[in-house]
């Protein structure tokens, strides 16, 4: 954007950040992740060595405190958040359980006077954990139903963990959503879309609109009835549901019976694998056990306290590959009220996600930016026409990073943003890395 060399060297000399003022020195292990609280006065580092440190962020920056989580089984710090009015820390790690399960737990530490309030399991610990808002905070658990389907779900806790009264619970289950081919819900964050149009950071939407409509960026358009539809990997004639015995208005269910039936006394043997055959029954389970999404996804005036959950998850393979999003309505963001989920008839088993979008290709890192309406995405592609025939063995992933950026206002992506570096781990060693964005960098 710049008019001459002379401005863009001034450019990259006042306003990039390009002076070491100060080293840190007090971590004795790999830091892993830093967060600035929302005032800019304090920012806290997580680190390999069990500590979580929180820094006055002056001049000279000096350490306030350190809270060390080894006392509490925590073999490392991996994440931290500020609450919206920087009374208190959500902290995030990795927790050794039985058989070194890899588990995690999120603490909750008060600004006021550096106590532990609370602690919360996370599973798996690459959920993280964010704030829903000031007092509630979203973790994660997994359940496993078969050798690579599982059930994630997600809940809604209070920070104080006190018994405040007999209508307020100290955790309320939120979603409970179906995993299919071993992948899982990690990474959640949270946007607000009533910060949307905040008039610092508001981006001239026409101009962005009519910039994107003459890309070639794909657009993401889930109009089919459900995530399923749209996201099974394409199947062998032999392999489509509809060969299932379904006449007769037999429901889908009586047919699996019946299709089982037949398996077991050797009536038909299965054109398929032990884990396809797993995959096919999750698939019509979860069809038919599953509440349907809300109608009208897109925030209007009206509903423009609406939230939304973000979380990477997948369909084909365990690495990440999908961007999940659910609407939290209003009633949902507040831990008093039934435990155990609203209007939930008893065949509304699992909760199905209000929108998809598919990144083909292993997400690395996401961030939103301040004012919440673009979704920064780092991910390595696959490659173009790859298949994907045992969820075990996702597709070799590309050296290049790629940054896609998402209008969380449209659900469209609305440019390719950059294609700068590169990575070598492989697909298994594959870790996630954390993206921050302000109003004029991404870093």
């Amino acid at each position: 954007a710049a008019v001459s060399w002379y401005d863009e060297f001034q450019r990259l000399y006042d306003t990039i950040p390009c002076v070491e003022v100060q080293a840190l020195k007090e971590h004795n292990d790999q830091v892993l992740h830093l967060s600035f609280s929302h005032s800019g006065c304090l920012f806290a580092s997580c680190s390999k060595d069990c500590t979580v440190k929180i820094w006055s962020n002056e001049l000279d920056i000096s350490l306030q405190h350190s809270s060390n989580m080894r006392p509490y089984n925590w073999s490392y710090t991996q994440f931290s958040q500020f609450n919206s009015d920087d009374s208190l820390l959500l902290v995030s790690g990795v927790f050794v359980g039985p058989h070194n399960s890899s588990s995690g737990e999120i603490a909750v530490i008060s600004m006021e006077n550096f106590t532990l309030l609370s602690r919360v399991r996370n599973k798996p610990y690459d959920v993280f954990g964010c704030w829903l808002n000031e007092t509630n905070l979203i973790s994660g658990n997994l359940h496993r139903i078969g050798r690579i389907t599982s059930c994630s779900v997600l809940w809604l806790n209070n920070a104080f963990q006190g018994i405040e009264s007999e209508n307020v619970n100290v955790v309320k289950r939120l979603f409970k959503i179906q995993n299919l081919n071993a992948s899982t819900i990690r990474t959640v964050m949270v946007a607000d879309c009533s910060r949307y149009d905040s008039p610092d950071l508001l981006l001239d939407y026409e101009e962005q609109l009519a910039a994107s409509s003459t890309s070639t960026c794909p657009v993401f358009d889930l109009g089919s009835d459900s995530e399923e539809e749209e996201a099974k990997p394409k199947q062998t004639p032999e392999l489509a549901v509809q060969e299932l015995p379904d006449e007769g208005g037999v429901t889908a269910e009586d047919g699996l019976q019946q299709f089982f039936d037949d398996i077991m006394e050797g009536r038909v043997r299965p054109a398929m694998t032990e884990t396809e055959l797993e995959t096919k029954v999750a698939e019509l389970f979860v069809r038919n056990r599953t509440k349907p999404p809300e109608p009208n996804l897109l925030p209007t005036d009206s509903n423009s306290k609406t939230k939304y959950l973000i979380f990477t998850t997948g369909c084909l393979t365990y690495s990440p590959h999908q961007i999940g999003i659910k609407r939290i309505l209003p009633h949902q963001m507040t831990t008093a009220g039934p435990v155990l989920g609203e209007e939930r008839r008893s065949d509304e088993f699992f909760d199905s996600l209000d929108h998809v979008i598919d990144i083909h290709g292993h997400i690395i890192g996401m961030g939103l930016s301040p004012d919440h309406r673009y979704l920064y995405v780092n991910s390595r592609a696959w490659p173009r026409d790859c298949v994907i025939s045992d969820p075990m063995q996702p597709p070799p992933i590309a050296e290049e990073i790629d940054l896609h950026v998402f209008d969380l206002k449209t659900m469209k992506e609305v440019k390719r943003a950059l294609r700068a570096h590169r990575a070598y781990t492989p697909n298994e060693e594959c870790f996630f890395i954390f993206l921050d964005v302000s109003r004029d960098f991404v870093a």
